[in-house]
């Protein structure tokens, strides 16, 4: 009952972190430091932290799902269109980090994985955000129809640091989004679509690698893996319906002065616990 009580924990970590540009890592390692989810199967708990991501993703797809469908019966011909051309934008977006993700990731799983990289990406992403904010950046593309398959690119290039523990998916993406002139609510938007590839694929690859290695889960294995992906995806909806409020009113500022307070907390922590493996 503890390990469902953890996942539930994770779950909302997980729902609330993945959508908000702080690091869904960075929050994971210091709730782990305290709750220590699936202590005696480390296998097993690296897949529970990918795969539950899947329950952030349908979060995605049910609040965008008229946007996202390209055989809406309520769509024109012309709407059909640009959501295929939409479509086509996220695939482009998300070649370079599945390119970089299928050839590096045991490299970054075993070399970048640590509490010190986590803290250095929050707080230097935390910089960026506010300045970034303050350079006050004109956005020249106010609709995902007005990019470019070329803005779309190089966007997914800035997915790619994504990579790096600490950084945040949503993150790198909103800074290259924003960077190249797109407006906080696209950025925002077009990062949301850029996930689902990505975390699909994510999840559907670290499966198979455990099933490969382990073979099929338990039955508690499975419910707990449910249990965190259905939380996450509670708590995804209510976070997404939340980011997209706020950045209406709102600048990224209080974000990146978050992730520099975060990058303190991971620092404290693990100095004082003398942990090295996050």
């Amino acid at each position: 009952m503890l390990e469902f009580l953890n996942a539930v924990i994770l779950g909302i970590v997980q729902g609330i972190t993945e959508w908000l540009p702080v690091s869904s890592t960075g929050h994971m390692i210091i709730v782990d430091q305290f709750i220590h989810f699936m202590a005696d199967n480390k296998d097993f708990r690296d897949l529970f932290l990918v795969v539950v991501q899947f329950g952030s993703i349908l979060a995605v797809v049910t609040i965008y799902f008229h946007k996202l469908n390209p055989f809406s019966p309520k769509k024109s011909a012309a709407e059909k269109k640009d959501t295929w051309s939409m479509w086509f934008k996220v695939l482009v977006g998300c070649i370079p980090a599945a390119v970089i993700g299928l050839l590096f990731d045991d490299f970054i799983m075993e070399k970048l994985y640590s509490w010190q990289v986590v803290a250095i990406a929050l707080a230097v992403y935390g910089v960026i955000f506010i300045v970034i904010e303050k350079m006050r950046i004109r956005p020249k593309i106010n609709s995902i129809d007005d990019m470019s398959y070329k803005t779309a690119a190089m966007i997914g290039i800035f997915q790619v640091l994504a990579m790096i523990p600490g950084t945040s998916r949503s993150g790198s993406t909103i800074i290259g989004a924003m960077l190249i002139g797109t407006s906080r609510y696209v950025a925002t938007e077009f990062s949301f679509f850029l996930a689902i590839p990505v975390m699909l694929g994510a999840s559907a690859l670290e499966i198979l690698k455990y099933f490969l290695d382990f073979g099929m889960f338990s039955a508690s294995q499975a419910a707990i893996l449910l249990v965190g992906m259905a939380v996450a995806y509670v708590v995804s909806v209510i976070t997404i319906k939340f980011l997209l409020g706020f950045i209406r009113r709102n600048t990224f500022i209080p974000f990146g002065i978050y992730r520099i307070l975060l990058a303190a907390a991971v620092t404290v922590i693990f100095l004082i616990t003398g942990a090295q493996a996050v």
